[in-house]
């Protein structure tokens, strides 16, 4: 919860950072160093030993550019009021014309910058680009990331939500589903089946350590688009729709389908989880069931057929339109999406390139093969072959990236609390955050 609370807050960079330093202008013109290299700015929210790396090894490869990475933060904590200051201060920079030359552009109104043109479109120059294998890269995503048909970001890497399933448990189930295709009332139906029929002394749940707020949040992210549209200003948290949404999840608590408390294991039927890494695709699944089923989540509205999990991008990083060095900005972005960039062990999420992908999926199973590989719990992972084939397939086949704003989230969020804890009725939460969320969107 707090990750996302987190994230809910995060913006990018304050008007200091659009000063460059004393031996740089702040004309039109490409700005030189005082060894005459060209000066290229890039903004982020925070330095880390990987930005250091990648600066050493993109002036090596560029040896006439000198990439100077201007960070708002050096491992000091965010003080409160500074992330809505940090916001506020890069719309003060992006109107004025005066931002920095690449844009960490994470938990940014991406939207309205595009919609007033601060950023550029990469969309030919990705196309062009002669340096990119464009059968490598994940092009799923990217175009999932289009707005207007254009390119206004580049991710550097991504994650996923999955479910995971008991494969034991849902094999004795009556009720069958397909992930591709099912909802939460499917789930709730396959859930009851399975808790009926095991017996013992601990009672089964379908997730545990779960709350309701969690449980909330899922199905707000998978059926964002029916109660926002963003175009149009408008937003439906009133309706219906989104009355049984709030209900259906504090009725399965009731039904003690669903317990915020923890369960022994072998005691819940899945787990929703984030998974960053191909070691994630172990680690989790395998501390919790003895033979894990990789599932795509549960949708909120009516079954629409999905080809992959869900999508959550890590860095996203713009360029500035009105830049001076547009092209030595591109040269940057295309290093970010290179072999020797995105295998780079202290770069976050699943790479951009599927090559990178296979190849640390490959990693993992000769370990586990030879009996390298242990859980956090010290236990050997015992992994079939066969299922790296399904790792290398989820992680490949992912597309269903969901345009999100998360103020609004944020909002819904903490609305949810008073229903969940009991102080305020559903269709009472739901009319104060209709009302919030308008207020925000005609802001």
């Amino acid at each position: 919860m707090k990750k996302w609370l987190l994230i809910l807050a995060m913006g990018t960079i304050i008007t200091s950072l659009t000063a460059c330093g004393s031996e740089e202008s702040t004309t039109a013109d490409k700005v030189k160093s005082k060894d005459g290299r060209t000066v290229l700015t890039l903004s982020l929210t925070e330095s880390s030993p990987f930005y250091q790396t990648v600066e050493k090894k993109f002036e090596e490869k560029y040896p006439d550019i000198d990439l100077q990475i201007n960070a708002y933060k050096t491992g000091e904590q965010w003080g409160q009021g500074e992330f809505e200051k940090y916001r506020n201060s890069m719309n003060t920079a992006m109107l004025s014309g005066k931002s920095m030359d690449i844009i960490e552009i994470d938990n940014l109104p991406l939207k309205e910058y595009v919609s007033k043109g601060f950023l550029l479109n990469m969309n030919d120059l990705l196309k062009q680009d002669q340096t990119l294998d464009k059968n490598n890269v994940q092009m799923n995503i990217l175009n999932g990331l289009k707005m207007n048909d254009g390119l206004y970001t580049l991710p550097l890497g991504y994650m996923l939500r999955v479910f995971v399933g008991d494969e034991a448990m849902l094999n004795k189930a009556d009720a069958k589903f397909d992930d591709k295709t099912w909802n939460w009332k499917e789930f709730e139906k396959v859930s009851k089946d399975i808790i009926q029929k095991k017996s013992g002394q601990d009672k089964i749940y379908a997730l545990a350590s779960y709350p309701p707020e969690f449980l909330f949040q899922e199905m707000l992210f998978e059926n964002y688009a029916a109660f926002v549209n963003p175009s149009a200003q408008k937003a439906t948290f009133d309706s219906p729709e989104f009355v049984n949404m709030l209900e259906q999840v504090k009725q399965m608590y009731q039904d003690k389908i669903m317990t915020s408390e923890e369960a022994k294991r072998g005691n819940q039927i899945f787990s929703s989880t984030s998974i960053t890494s191909p070691m994630d695709l172990i680690e989790g699944p395998y501390m919790l069931f003895d033979q894990p089923k990789l599932l795509q989540s549960p949708q909120a509205g009516e079954n629409v057929n999905r080809k992959g999990s869900r999508v959550s991008i890590m860095t996203q990083f713009a360029i500035h339109a009105k830049s001076p060095v547009k092209d030595e900005a591109w040269k940057f972005i295309s290093f970010l999406l290179s072999e020797e960039v995105q295998m780079l062990q202290d770069r976050q999420g699943f790479s951009m390139l599927k090559s990178v992908n296979e190849k640390k999926i490959e990693e993992l199973q000769e370990k586990v093969k030879n009996g390298e590989y242990k859980l956090s719990n010290a236990e050997i992972a015992k992994v079939p072959d066969e299922q790296f084939t399904v790792f290398e397939q989820v992680v490949q086949s992912a597309d269903q990236y969901v345009d999100l704003d998360v103020k609004v989230l944020s909002i819904a969020g903490e609305e949810s609390l008073a229903f969940f804890g009991g102080q305020k009725t559903a269709e009472e939460v739901a009319k104060l955050i209709q009302n919030r969320v308008t207020t925000y969107l005609n802001e």
